[in-house]
């Protein structure tokens, strides 16, 4: 599916079951989205949530109503079937994935769409950096840290970030390109020793796949929207949904009405 260019025909592969996976390099200059899908009885603590911590949670778009299974400013999008891969979670403990929701789908359930950093690495590739996960073809890698998020009612408990290496000079212009962009994460929130942000090993990612650096290369951190996912399991709820990490929803928003100039 990577000669797919289209969002509009992309979501309609991931609706038919033609498209499964990683959504990373598909549909070039169009915003993907992170997803959270819950009870309207939390929505307003979540909302309070995002609007505290956004950069892990820069929010683009939510749902017009409780019930509201489309999201008219991103597309003609069914967010019970046009995200590749779904994860479900019972009181706060992840049960499956499932590339299916509608018969899961509630009349009280809202729906969230948050900036992904898939997002501002086409900045980062247009402005002729090396996107390793893009290079080696793999799911970028995702880590658990020691940074706190801000609590909203329910949920709080430590950001995730996404990783990408870089020479320093790079790292340097990274900065510079992703500060345009604060609703996909924005900024890096560290560079550096692993370990000052509680990760341990590189090698190992909580979520998303390893990649290589090398040893004149820095590790740079991104704020993740995986963050919620972490959240959603400290809150406790008994049922919400987020998209599996890597396959996003692809929406017919272009990336560059995201820049700040």
């Amino acid at each position: 599916m990577n000669d797919v260019s289209s969002p509009r025909d992309l979501r309609r592969a991931i609706r038919s079951g033609a498209h499964l996976g990683n959504t990373s390099g598909l549909a070039p200059g169009y915003v993907q989205c992170n997803i959270v899908i819950l009870p309207a009885a939390v929505a307003a603590d979540f909302l309070r949530f995002c609007q505290l911590n956004p950069k892990p949670c820069p929010l683009i778009a939510t749902s017009n109503a409780p019930g509201d299974f489309t999201l008219p400013p991103l597309g003609d999008v069914d967010i019970r079937t046009d995200v590749p891969s779904y994860r479900l979670f019972r009181d706060g403990e992840f049960v499956e994935e499932l590339a299916d929701i509608t018969a899961l789908w509630q009349d009280d359930l809202v729906t969230f769409a948050l900036g992904c950093s898939f997002s501002f690495e086409e900045a980062l590739l247009a402005d002729g950096l090396e996107v390793r996960n893009v290079t080696e073809q793999v799911n970028v890698p995702m880590y658990r840290t020691s940074i706190d998020c801000s609590p909203a009612g329910p949920f709080a408990g430590k950001m995730v970030v996404s990783m990408r290496p870089f020479k320093a000079a790079d790292a340097i212009r990274a900065v510079q390109i992703c500060t345009r962009f604060p609703a996909v994460h924005g900024a890096p929130v560290h560079l550096g020793d692993p370990g000052l942000i509680g990760i341990g090993d590189l090698a190992l990612p909580d979520y998303g796949d390893p990649v290589n650096v090398a040893a004149d290369e820095l590790p740079v951190f991104w704020a993740c929207g995986v963050t919620p996912q972490v959240a959603l399991e400290r809150a406790r709820l008994p049922f919400a949904i987020t998209h599996s990490p890597g396959c996003m929803l692809v929406t017919d928003l272009r990336n560059s009405r995201l820049a700040v100039m």
